[in-house]
């Protein structure tokens, strides 16, 4: 039986990151980066999502396998009920649900923190994020043909939604 430890990501997790992250960068057009961000860049993002959202790790076994976090949608205010989520694993534990258990943690997680609606993009072809995000409820929402530019060529990014809870309340997610 595999020890499966779904945390909040600390610090000492942006190296594990960086790395797991820079081959998707790399190799792929699932992230439209250029440059691999480093360490001290990771610190930085998982600080800025911890203040609003949330960042989590998973760990099998005590080894670093993947991470999601959710971030601020948009910049107005009335986007502020609805976040935007990713999911990274390694490639070694893919299709192996792990993805489906962290997904539905951050879900849980923003949820609670009061938002209602969650944003994911997935840079296609990529039938397994879609299977993954369709598996966690969300429903396709929308494609933009020429969305990014990588890799001497044009990707689309097909918008995914995920509803969460009610109606909002009186205050603002993750704002006092």
């Amino acid at each position: 039986m595999t020890e499966i430890v779904i945390r909040d990501a600390m610090p000492g997790d942006a190296g594990r990151i960086a790395e797991l992250y820079a081959p998707f960068v790399n190799e792929t057009a699932i992230s439209f980066e250029e440059v691999p961000p480093d360490e001290a860049e990771f610190r930085d993002r998982i600080s800025a999502a911890q203040e609003h959202h949330a960042w989590l790790v998973l760990e099998t076994d005590g080894a670093f396998r993947g991470y999601a976090y959710a971030t601020r949608f948009r910049g107005r205010a009335a986007y502020d009920w609805t976040c935007e989520t990713a999911i990274y694993l390694d490639a070694a534990v893919r299709g192996r649900g792990l993805g489906h258990a962290l997904g539905g943690a951050l879900l849980e997680r923003v949820e609670t923190l009061g938002y209602r609606s969650a944003i994911a993009g997935v840079a296609l072809p990529n039938a397994p994020s879609q299977a993954l995000h369709e598996r966690l409820g969300y429903r396709p929402v929308g494609t933009v043909e020429r969305a990014g530019w990588k890799f001497g060529r044009w990707h689309a990014i097909e918008f995914w939604e995920r509803p969460l809870g009610a109606s909002p309340g009186g205050r603002r997610p993750g704002r006092s």
